[in-house]
């Protein structure tokens, strides 16, 4: 004879194992996708403070290179008159100096040197770019020349010299462009014209 009860109680145990079994995860493979959050986020921040601290770097360097400038553009009028005055004495001048204005433009000369000099040492460096070529990034051209002792578009004269300020102008040059010589215009002789019988 058969149980009536029996197969109620089945039904009854494998309901309740299905609410007490525990959900499947596992907590080895969540530790590690974790982990794996973690170390990306950490190579991230990394990556930015390394990027951080380049930027910082060379914005220091730009600040501590080019921060002076304005106030080199300003000690370069005193450059330039120092360099007029010592070309307005010209070599008869010289010679015929007496020893006093002879060591007057020895020292003026000296402080010119030293003035460049300590430019320079600050990073600020004087070109003169005869017989280069024309770049209009570097040069300023104040008018254009005939000449043959440069090829057209080359610097033919420098007006005023040039300063650099690290790979930056601080002032461009300012110059005379070489132009190629006119054309002679052919004369009668050389392209004689079909006489068409009008006067």
């Amino acid at each position: 004879m058969t149980d009536p009860t029996a197969g109620r109680h089945e039904g009854v145990v494998a309901e309740t194992d299905d609410a007490m079994a525990p959900e499947a995860s596992d907590p080895v493979a969540e530790a590690r996708r974790e982990a794996a959050e973690f170390k990306d986020k950490l190579l991230r921040t990394l990556a930015e403070m390394e990027n951080l601290r380049k930027r910082t770097e060379r914005e220091v360097g730009d600040a501590r290179l080019y921060g002076t400038a304005g106030f080199a553009r300003d000690v370069l009028a005193v450059a330039d008159n120092m360099h007029r005055a010592l070309e307005a004495i010209g070599p008869e001048l010289r010679e015929a100096a007496d020893t006093k204005v002879k060591a007057f433009i020895e020292g003026v000369e000296l402080t010119e040197r030293e003035l460049l000099k300590t430019l320079e040492k600050n990073g600020v460096k004087k070109f003169s770019p005869l017989g280069e070529r024309f770049d209009p990034n570097v040069h300023q051209a104040m008018y254009e020349v005939q000449t043959s002792d440069q090829p057209p578009g080359h610097v033919a004269q420098v007006i005023q010299a040039g300063y650099m300020i690290g790979d930056r102008v601080l002032r461009p040059a300012l110059v005379a462009v070489s132009k190629a010589a006119p054309k002679s215009p052919t004369s009668a002789n050389d392209n004689p014209q079909p006489d068409n019988g009008t006067p």
